[in-house]
């Protein structure tokens, strides 16, 4: 295995480096016609690369186009960005947060909690108790979940669920139903332990088959969900899936092969495009243990290239085959694990403890089985969305949504797309990967005029 010597930092030195060299950050509207340019150059340091990316995904951004360079000491990133409707950055607000967090008074650990307009993935909700939950997937699990949670007078603030090879992982925070305050009682965290474990264990009496875990501070959804189904190996899969068996042009291409000049291991990406998709892929590579010293990215229509020159942070490249077949199989996973099929459902209504489990209940109960979700609460609205399909993994049928409609509809605002039912929406649905995440905005206003 070739083996290259990896840079040493000294903190002290670095510390040194970034008060004499602070980070220096553009944000240009002037340079492209068609996007915002976002300009990083700053003393480099081990996971810098995610940070940024981390803080430009969680603003909803669309990145475009990339470029990467942090061989030696120093990082530069060029980034393309536009918003979700592909325009130009121009609220200042916005603009003058980036500067401002990634600039040279920026903490990226502070998360989201000034971030203008953010909606899902702001963490700083105040006094709460994050809950994290992996186990193996069934139909029905996240209204039994939450009926537990409702049962115990928890009400879930914040929460988003992936499911993945017949694995679920959740992130939900909750707070006490009568003092809106953190749940910090050991009794009743105990409580709430040994029932949700007992649900996420179904009918397995092995302790690994599920797992929770509690805390009191903040942490970054997707990041975290990310790292719990990587620990849960979900990439193996064991041969079995109950993901949709996706057409040829679904599959991600994925090379690693061996750049001899530079010394690293290059990564190709190339797939259907979509939002987030930069933020997941740097994510995966991060929490094996490598590190990206040049990267190119573009978007070419509805198809992404994504490039990445990388070491492990021994200083080795990937020279083993079972090394590569490992790497081009978590990524695929990382990939996979947020793409958004089956019917979205929106819905928006005023927040009460139990409102969760009420409509996973009856999710539950018109045959509906969920493959991602995403809650969010901003001020006494509560707003939900659910990728469903019907137990079975097949699309649901119109007379499924009608009733739905006239069960749901008079107590909150429900948004359908993607109806499965409809031709051109299947037709669209096959042609590739809807470029989709949870923004809750324009329905939240809608709710609220």
């Amino acid at each position: 295995m070739a083996k290259v010597c990896w840079p040493y930092f000294d903190p002290e030195y670095e510390n040194l480096s970034v008060r004499i060299n602070p980070p220096r950050v553009s944000v240009d509207n002037t340079s492209c016609s068609e996007c915002t340019v976002v300009k990083v150059d700053s003393v480099n340091k081990p996971g810098i690369l995610l940070e940024v990316v981390q803080i430009l995904t969680d603003l909803d951004f669309i990145i475009t186009k990339a470029y990467v360079s942090s061989d030696g000491g120093w990082f530069m990133d060029v980034f393309h960005v536009t918003d979700q409707q592909g325009k130009k950055i121009t609220d200042v607000k916005t603009i003058d947060y980036i500067e401002r967090v990634l600039g040279p008074k920026g903490h990226t650990t502070d998360g989201m909690k000034n971030c203008p307009g953010k909606r899902v993935g702001v963490h700083s909700f105040g006094n709460h108790t994050a809950i994290e939950l992996i186990g193996r997937d069934r139909p029905g699990l996240l209204s039994e979940i939450s009926a537990v949670l409702a049962n115990l007078h928890f009400n879930v603030t914040v929460a988003e669920v992936w499911t993945h090879n017949r694995r679920i992982a959740c992130v939900l925070y909750v707070n006490d139903d009568t003092t809106s305050g953190a749940v910090d009682d050991p009794k009743r965290l105990s409580i709430m332990e040994e029932q949700l474990k007992h649900i996420l264990r179904g009918c397995e009496d092995d302790d690994n088959v599920a797992r929770t875990s509690f805390s009191m501070g903040f942490t970054h959804i997707d990041r975290r969900l990310h790292q719990m189904l990587f620990a849960d190996r979900d990439y193996e899969g064991g041969g079995v899936t109950t993901e949709v068996d996706y057409p040829p042009s679904f599959k991600p291409k994925i090379t690693v092969e061996r750049c001899e000049e530079k010394g690293y291991s290059v990564v190709s990406v190339r797939c259907k495009d979509r939002a987030k998709l930069m933020f997941d892929i740097v994510c995966t590579l991060t929490d094996m243990q490598y590190v990206v010293f040049h990267a190119n990215i573009s978007s070419n229509g509805p198809h992404a290239s994504q490039e990445y020159f990388i070491r492990h942070m021994d200083g080795c490249t990937l020279d083993t085959e079972g090394e590569k077949e490992r790497v081009v199989k978590c990524l695929e996973a990382a990939i996979h694990r947020r793409v958004s099929e089956g019917l979205s459902l929106e819905l928006c209504a005023k927040d009460r403890c139990g409102l969760l489990s009420e409509v996973t209940r009856i999710l539950r109960e018109h045959g509906l089985s969920v493959r991602r979700a995403g809650v969010s609460t901003v001020g006494e609205k509560a707003v939900n969305v659910f990728y469903v399909r019907d137990a079975y993994g097949n699309p649901v049928d119109a007379k499924t949504i009608e009733a739905l409609r006239k069960e749901i509809g008079h107590t909150m605002m429900l948004n359908v797309k993607k109806d499965p039912a409809s031709r051109k929406a299947a037709e669209a649905e096959s042609s590739g990967w809807a470029k989709t995440s949870f923004f809750f905005g324009n329905l939240l206003e809608k709710f609220l005029a």
